[in-house]
């Protein structure tokens, strides 16, 4: 049993794919219920499984699972920042950005929230992120950035000093890599018009370095 779930590895799969696995068994419900119960696969959301790091014997990906929970999105805010590097603290929620409605989910994995975002700005700064086994939808540092500001209802970025101090201080954002950021990204974002002003003194906060 084991053998075949291994060939699933770390991609989360539908119901019907774990069906599939099981031809002979008539009461697949019943069937995936007790790979369930054993801990052979976990559930991540209704429907939606993975296995196990005990079956496949790797380690899964949370962002991965976020692109799968609630497609179509990406991760961003505050989890692609910590992903990267760039923030010290310890990321305990998957925020991703969603072209639908606002949702949040939460499993044996922790809390995953989908903020949403209109069309016109989700696919600026979106990266893929890739390996042998699988890939997912991330916020390129400067986008998840801009993700961060505008999420952030009460943040008003009118000033070079108060931009510098909310990235330095509050966020403790790497600024060395903060002055290496691509300008176009902001750019882009800041055309589109949400939070602009606040974008746009991110952008003469670079030009400045």
């Amino acid at each position: 049993m084991n053998n075949v779930l291994e060939t699933l590895g770390v991609i989360p799969v539908s119901n019907s794919v774990l069906s599939s696995l099981f031809p002979e068994t008539k009461n697949k419900n019943k069937k995936i219920s007790r790979l369930e119960q054993l801990g052979d696969i976990i559930r991540l959301k209704r429907g939606l499984y993975v296995v196990s790091p005990r079956i496949t014997g790797k380690p899964l990906s949370v962002e991965l699972m976020a692109n799968h929970i609630y497609p179509v999105s990406y991760v961003s805010c505050y989890s692609a920042l910590r992903y990267y590097g760039l923030i010290p603290e310890q990321v305990f929620v998957t925020q991703s950005m969603t072209i639908k409605h606002s949702r949040t989910f939460i499993n044996e994995f922790g809390r995953f929230e989908y903020i949403h975002i209109s069309q016109a700005a989700f696919p600026i700064g979106v990266t893929q992120e890739s390996n042998e086994e699988y890939s997912f939808l991330i916020a390129t540092p400067e986008k998840a950035l801009c993700d961060l500001i505008t999420t952030q209802s009460m943040l008003n970025l009118r000033y070079l000093d108060e931009a510098y101090k909310y990235l330095s201080e509050d966020l403790r954002l790497n600024m060395e890599a903060f002055f290496e950021m691509r300008v176009e990204i902001f750019k882009q974002f800041a055309a589109i018009g949400k939070k602009s002003s606040s974008i746009k003194t991110i952008i003469k906060l670079i030009e400045k370095g």
